[in-house]
Order: C-alpha cells, then sequence, then structure tokens
C-alpha cells in the first residue's frame, strides 16, 4: 500500500518538510495567526520535561519514546509547533539580506522539527492505533493544520524570495538536487495560489480548512463502517468451509462483542472479501459481500459518506479552476509522471482487452463448475472467490490447505523478506527488545549493513485489531538526510488475521506478497541518502512511489526465495517441488479478475476528479454506474475493487485522481524485475545499481532519469502482461 496513507500525514509532511508557502498579508492572514496564538497560549505550558514531543528524542536513532507519549501530549505538541514554525518562517520570510538558496530554499529544511516530530507518531497512532480520543484530536487539529500550512505557503514575502531565485542567475550554480529541491519549493507556493489575488486567496484558504475536516470525516467513518457492517453469524453450519482456527477465530471475536456463541465475520477494506474463498453456504457469502459493498452508502439506516463524497468532489475541482486548471485531475498530475489524466486514462484502457478477454475466459471457468454444482443463477460477485479456489483445486490440482503449511509468518519475515533483503542489499535486520512500541505485538529491528554498521530502525506492526484502519502502508518516524544527519526510522504495517492463542501463526500468498511489498516501501526509506529531508525516502511522485515496493513483490514467489523460507512448520522440510510448480501455475489463474477490478476502481477515481465545480452529480451510485459503464467495465460479477462509499485512498488520502499509479508503477516493477533476472538474478550486481540509482536518491531527481539510469531504457508495458498471466509472449 501506499507510503503515506493518510491525508492528514500528507498536509503534516508538508508543512514540516517545508515544501510549502507562506502568510497573506491582510487581515485575514492575521486573523488566522491570532487564533491560532490565542490556543497556543492556553494549552501549550507544559515544559520539556512533561511533553516528550517539546524535545529529540535521546532514544537511538531519535525514535519515539512510546512508553512517554500520553494523549495530552499531543494537542499542545501541534500548537508549539505550528507557533515555532510560523516564527522561524517569519525569521526567513523577513531577511533583510538578498536571498540565496542558504538563507530561504536550505533555511525551510530546518523549521518545523516539533511539529514533524508530532504529527509523524500521531498519523501513524490515528491509523494503527486509533481510539475516539485521538479521533477527536485529529478532527480538531486538521483544520488548523490546514490554515497552518496556509499560513506558510501564502506568505507572499517569502514567496517573493523563492521566485527570485527561481529566475536568476545563480540556479545554474546549484547541484542537481538543490535545484530540484528550489523547483520544488517554487511550485508548491504556485499550486498552493501564491499567484491569486487577496480575495481569492481567502476562499483557498476556506476551502483548505473545509477539505481537511471531511478528510477526517471520512476516514473515521471508513473504520467505523469496518465495524458497523462485520457480519454477525447465528450458527457454525453456515461457515462450513472454513478452517476450524478461523471459525475460532470467528467465535472469539463475536464474543468480544457480547455474542457468545455466535460467530463475526470481520471486513477487509476491499469490496471483495476473501473469507468468502472458503465458504461453501452461498447465502452466507452474500451477507459478507453485501455488508462489504455498500458500506458508506446509507443503505438500510448504516454510515452515510455520500455527502461527505459530494462536497469533497466539488471543493477540489473549485480549488483546481481557481488555479487554472480544467478540473482536479489536471491539477493532480501536473507533477506525476503521467503528467495529464488523458495519459492516465489511455494507459488503462490501452490494457483493458486483454484484460477483459482473460476476465471472461475466467468467468467462463467459474460458470461451468457452477453449473456443474447445480447452480443455474447468474455469476454473482460473492460467487467469484469461492469459485476461483474451487477452478484452482480442479484444474491445477492446488488446495490451499495443502499449501498453508508451509507459510508460517515468522518463517516467512526471516528466511523469506529479510533473507532477500540480504541477498540484495546486504543488510541484516537484529531484532531488539529494549525501545518502547506502542502496542505489545510490535517489533523493532536495527538494520546493518555488511560492514555491522548502522542504516536505521525498522518497526514491524503486522497483525490486525480493534482500532487499526484496514490495509497495509509504510510510514517514517525519522526520515534519513545529511543536512542534520538523521537516520532513517520506519515503520510498516499490516493486518494479518492472527491466529488463536497456543496455534502456529499461517499467513496467505496474500498476505506474503504483502510483506514484500512494504518492505519494499521500507527500504526505499531506509536506503535513501540525499541532504535534503524533504527529498527523502519515498518523498516521489505517486505514480512511482509504488515502484519499489512492487518490484519487491515478485521476489515472494521467486523459486529460489521459496524453497528458502516456504518450509512445513512442523517437519522443516521444503515445499514439494511439484506442488510449487502447481501452486505458482496457479497463481495466473484470476488475474483477468484481479486487473479489471482495479482498472474500474481507477477509472472511476478518474472519473470522479475530472469533473468540473458544475458538473458534480447529486447521486452517487447513479454516477457510479454511469462511470463504469461509460468505460465497460459495468460486469456485475466484477466490482470495482474500492466503491465510492469507502474508496479510502482518494477521499482523505493522497491517492485522488491517482489510483491508476499502482499499475503504471508496475510497469517500472514488472520491467526492473525481468532485467534483474536476465542479468544475474538474486545476489547480482545489477541489484546494487538500482539499490545506487532509485532507492537511494529519494525525490532528489526526475524519476524517469532514476529508470532510466538503473534500466538503461525506457521501460515498456510487456513486463507487465507477462506478470499478470495477460500475455503469453516469453521472455527473450
Amino acid at each position: 500500500m501506499n507510503a503515506k496513507p493518510l491525508q492528514f500525514l500528507k498536509r503534516a509532511s508538508l508543512i514540516a518538510g517545508c515544501a510549502a508557502g507562506m502568510l497573506i498579508s491582510g487581515s485575514a492572514a492575521q486573523a488566522g495567526t491570532a487564533a491560532s496564538e490565542t490556543k497556543t497560549v492556553q494549552t501549550t505550558n507544559m515544559t520539556e520535561s512533561e511533553n516528550p514531543f517539546f524535545a529529540p528524542s535521546t532514544l537511538p536513532f531519535q525514535a519515539p519514546d512510546f512508553a512517554a507519549i500520553r494523549l495530552e501530549h499531543y494537542k499542545p505538541a501541534f500548537l508549539r509547533g505550528m507557533e515555532e514554525q510560523l516564527r522561524e518562517i517569519e525569521a526567513i520570510a523577513n531577511n533583510p539580506e538578498p536571498p540565496t538558496f542558504e538563507n530561504t530554499v536550505e533555511a525551510r529544511e530546518y523549521t518545523g522539527a516539533l511539529l514533524l516530530r508530532t504529527s509523524r507518531v500521531f498519523s501513524n497512532m490515528s491509523s494503527a492505533n486509533t481510539s475516539p480520543e485521538l479521533q477527536a484530536i485529529q478532527s480538531e487539529m486538521a483544520p488548523l493544520l490546514a490554515a497552518h500550512s496556509d499560513n506558510i505557503q501564502l506568505n507572499n514575502r517569502l514567496f517573493e524570495r523563492v521566485r527570485t531565485l527561481m529566475y536568476s542567475d545563480s540556479v545554474d550554480e546549484l547541484d542537481e538536487e538543490s535545484r530540484h529541491l528550489l523547483t520544488r519549493q517554487y511550485r508548491n507556493h504556485v499550486r498552493a495560489g501564491a499567484n491569486l489575488s487577496a480575495e481569492q486567496q481567502t476562499r483557498m484558504r476556506e476551502i483548505n480548512a473545509r477539505l481537511s475536516t471531511l478528510a477526517t470525516q471520512f476516514s473515521e467513518s471508513v473504520l467505523n463502517t469496518t465495524r458497523e457492517r462485520a457480519v454477525l453469524i447465528e450458527t457454525r453450519e453456515e461457515l462450513d468451509g472454513m478452517s476450524e482456527g478461523r471459525i475460532r477465530a470467528a467465535a472469539e471475536a463475536a464474543a468480544d462483542r457480547g455474542h457468545e456463541g455466535k460467530y463475526l465475520i470481520t471486513l477487509t477494506n476491499t469490496t471483495r472479501q476473501p473469507v468468502t474463498a472458503s465458504m461453501t453456504n452461498r447465502e452466507t457469502r452474500r451477507k459478507v459481500w453485501e455488508a462489504s459493498a455498500f458500506r458508506g452508502l446509507g443503505h438500510d439506516g448504516h454510515i452515510d459518506n455520500r455527502g461527505i463524497i459530494l462536497e469533497i468532489a466539488a471543493l477540489r475541482a473549485e480549488r483546481a479552476e481557481m488555479l487554472g486548471f480544467s478540473n482536479f485531475a489536471e491539477f493532480q498530475l501536473e507533477n506525476e509522471m503521467a503528467g495529464h489524466p488523458d495519459a492516465a486514462y489511455q494507459f488503462m484502457l490501452d490494457m483493458l482487452p486483454a484484460v477483459k478477454a482473460n476476465t471472461r475466459a475466467e468467468a467462463d471457468a467459474i460458470i461451468a463448475l457452477m453449473r456443474a454444482d447445480g447452480i443455474d443463477d447468474d455469476l454473482q460477485p460473492w460467487d467469484w472467490e469461492y469459485y476461483a479456489e474451487r477452478v484452482r483445486a480442479d484444474q491445477f490440482n492446488v488446495d490451499e490447505n495443502e499449501i498453508r503449511p508451509y507459510f508460517e509468518l515468522e518463517r516467512v519475515l526471516q528466511d523469506g523478506v529479510f533473507y532477500v533483503m540480504e541477498r540484495q542489499y546486504g543488510v541484516t535486520f537484529e531484532e531488539r527488545f529494549d525501545l518502547p512500541v506502542y502496542h505489545p505485538d510490535v517489533r523493532v529491528f536495527t538494520v546493518l549493513d555488511e560492514d555491522g554498521g548502522e542504516i536505521g530502525l525498522f518497526y514491524g506492526d503486522f497483525f490486525a485489531r480493534e482500532g487499526k484502519r484496514g490495509g497495509a502502508w509504510m510510514s517514517s518516524y525519522v526520515v534519513q538526510n545529511h543536512l542534520k544527519g538523521d537516520l532513517p526510522v520506519v515503520v510498516n504495517v499490516l493486518n494479518i488475521a492472527k491466529a488463536p492463542e497456543g496455534e502456529p501463526q499461517f499467513v496467505t500468498l496474500s498476505n506474503v506478497v504483502t510483506l514484500f511489498h512494504e518492505m519494499g516501501h521500507g527500504v526505499h526509506g531506509l536506503f535513501s541518502d540525499v541532504r535534503f529531508p524533504s527529498l527523502a525516502g519515498t518523498a516521489t511522485p505517486r505514480d512511482f512511489v509504488e515502484f519499489p515496493s512492487t518490484y519487491e513483490e515478485d521476489w515472494a514467489i521467486d523459486p529460489e526465495v521459496l524453497r528458502n523460507y516456504a518450509l512445513h512448520y512442523e517437519t522443516g522440510e521444503p515445499i514439494p517441488l511439484d506442488l510449487l510448480d502447481r501452486f505458482l501455475e496457479a497463481r495466473q489463474f484470476n488475474q483477468g479478475f484481479d486487473t479489471f477490478e482495479y482498472i474500474a476502481a481507477a477509472l472511476l477515481d478518474l472519473d470522479w476528479h475530472t469533473l468540473t465545480s458544475q458538473e458534480i452529480p447529486t447521486d452517487v451510485e447513479a454516477f457510479e454506474r454511469a462511470s463504469l459503464a461509460r468505460h465497460g467495465v459495468d460486469w456485475p460479477f466484477v466490482p470495482p475493487r474500492y466503491t465510492s462509499g469507502t474508496f479510502n485512498h482518494v477521499w482523505p488520502g493522497g491517492y485522488a485522481a491517482s489510483y491508476y499509479a499502482y499499475l503504471w508503477s508496475e510497469v517500472l516493477a514488472a520491467d526492473a524485475f525481468e532485467y534483474v533476472q536476465q542479468s544475474g538474478g538474486l545476489g547480482s550486481e545489477i541489484i546494487r545499481h538500482y539499490q545506487n540509482t532509485v532507492l537511494s536518491s529519494g525525490g532528489s531527481r526526475d524519476p524517469m532519469e532514476l529508470y532510466r539510469d538503473f534500466r538503461g531504457q525506457d521501460p515498456t508495458v510487456d513486463a507487465l502482461l507477462r506478470r499478470r498471466g495477460l500475455d503469453p509472449t516469453p521472455v527473450n
């Protein structure tokens, strides 16, 4: 999943990373500043010894002191952090000396340290370990942070200094990374509205404040829908086909909610629900799927996000139009690799014929099996997961229960993920138990290079629990930079269903691939080697940031790697070669469905964000149906991976108009992986070249230049089609 999952975190990182602008002159700006200062006086009377955020952490790598951090520390730290950064920004803006790179652009990299420390911890806690109290703080802080960002981004004096540098002859004397930082700061000012009139800037502030509130509301609502729409099952018979371990877990979940003797099926964050793959009872599958698909749409009196969706879409369109763009997607993609929504549309639509052909063939195989079972009904979305597994079992002689004993979590982590990291990059992970964590399940590792030198710190938070949002992501508590000499501290967060107490912790292949994927984000942060904090690690365009993570996925099913970690949890025997071959072959089945549901969601995202402010509909579900029909992806048995009511990536998240980025990045990843395999595979020197170009550069250079430096040419889509089983053409 994405490296920075929440809009809250995105805005906080822009503020603290100094990639944003400044304060407008006049009463509106003064009123906003005064309000902030008044709140600060009232709530930040803690001393440094009383609030762990007020001074840098003294723990190794400046790791957060979770043992000392309490709920009451966040708000005072946020408020004082905003106050301190405004003073720092004003000092830069009012510097009587002529602007230089050092006293303006570089100086901004030092501002906002307290706010940055607070935001990074809070953002991960509000996703990974939230509570009603944290949600209340988030709701209160979101508009204040939006106003604070505007106070910086719309500061005319600061913008004038940056603009002077941008168009001065001295820019040619800067090194590439410094020029990149200057350009980014200038563009961020302009894109924030620095060239707008005072009246327009006032409206821009209103829009930003409202959007921040709506994003927080949507995030909290989606988390609440997962709990609200969990499916309560009355009898064990209705769960026929599920493993004993999963049934016991469902019974425990129900008991925890006060439903002793019943069973509770919790939902993942996608429309499809993998748990239905083993359910023989079609009616139970229907209940689970419908509970998932209709979340957030107000059905039967449940949580309704439709008003939030329409208001966010309208405000984003208005903001883009104020800045001279036709729609929000044009604004958003200006700085992405795609450059324009037309390119993103064309990229996906060009793939669609092959995807639809594969999906139709998969559907035909499923329908044939349904008919053999005596089901004459139409294929429904709640049938797909179950019968896809049946097709795999029939056509490829693969049984999930036969494979499961070879995927034990600790062995996958140590002999799979960490093994691949050592073989590729020479790094090792040494677990440590001396640092505090925010939940007992969280683990901490020091990352060491080949000579035993410390590279950074890695946190792993692997298990699903109440209070953790769905999906998986990577975040940073500290980003690498040479300016201040900081080493990276990163965290990977997943949602693996925890085994009942005393039972082995098996994981699905999907879990395994996600572990590798998130570690790809992790090493992007850990191997960063840049001067400036705001260009470090995953600070890249959205349609590039998923490249390193997706590249790592293919190592999960590499035969050499599988042989190292796919060992029977009791006997230690490697997975039989025949089973492994059948398993890898079976994995190609369902790639049509997987790609179809993804493209449908990505097209829906673009359609929402290519609307003008005058085109915003009144009916969310009608718009969604029309969008899918327009692109020919309205097949009822393959719904989009996310429907509008729970599309966390795009309404509160940073992937608005950019959900296509996963597939775009996969083009790079598939091309890169094939190139590595052709150049020697695991342990080859070409991987170190990849590390020293792509992973080390963060956002300090143009992403396509980085790719060409590594690969020697532009990527093609061919490897992606082969990766997904959509093109039988063999590798040359």
